[in-house]
């Protein structure tokens, strides 16, 4: 009777602890780093100041490699974890809508440019030149206008090129990957470059935490 009830006893606490248990390897699972890191990801760590390891786990959750910039931009700028904007994004929720959620505006995506730009970026900053300023808060934007607008502005300032060079290179149908692989060429080879740019890939995405990037 006693080992009976031993077993019975037995059987039950390995129900109870067998939850935990795969929610931990869930966690690992998710949280697992990859031994690849490309020079996209790279420069994405570099300019949200988050470490590298951070980009890759985002990327094995399942964002696609040009949207890992928006999840870093919303996370940075409504000063909340990127595993937070993460976990709503995976839930089905738009772009646009984890903005909203956040209190971010219509005008925290834009950037001005010099060109009236054809596909895609003719939609994306058509929304604002269609309205005067004070009517941008009506503005709603898809997620591929937010992906280009984000994009856009990362690509421009972490090389420091002209916002019209990076729309140019995407008119071509190119995705975002080709895009900064073409402009990375062009200033590594172009003797644009400097040492402090070379010091900044280096160092800033070793231990650097962006504003908000807490997970």
């Amino acid at each position: 009777m006693r080992s009976t009830t031993f077993t019975f006893s037995l059987a039950l606490s390995l129900l109870a602890v067998a939850p935990a248990i795969g929610d931990r390897a869930d966690a690992q699972t998710a949280f697992s780093v990859s031994a690849h890191i490309g020079d996209f990801h790279v420069a994405v760590a570099n300019y949200y100041r988050v470490p590298e390891r951070e980009v890759i786990v985002i990327r094995e959750r399942r964002i696609p490699d040009d949207e890992i910039p928006v999840a870093l931009f919303i996370a940075r700028h409504a000063s909340v974890p990127w595993a937070t904007v993460v976990n709503m994004r995976l839930r089905g929720h738009s772009w646009w809508d984890i903005s909203v959620r956040f209190g971010l505006a219509p005008e925290v995506y834009y950037v001005p440019v010099a060109v009236t730009p054809g596909p895609p970026y003719g939609r994306a900053l058509g929304h604002y030149k269609k309205k005067g300023r004070q009517q941008w808060k009506t503005i709603v934007l898809s997620d591929a206008d937010i992906v280009n607008l984000v994009e856009l502005r990362f690509l421009s300032e972490h090389y420091r090129v002209a916002p019209e060079r990076i729309i140019d290179l995407r008119g071509q149908n190119r995705d975002f990957v080709s895009v900064h692989a073409e402009v990375r060429g062009q200033k590594d080879h172009g003797g644009k470059r400097t040492a402090q740019d070379d010091n900044d890939d280096r160092g800033q995405s070793g231990n650097g935490r962006g504003k908000g990037n807490k997970h």
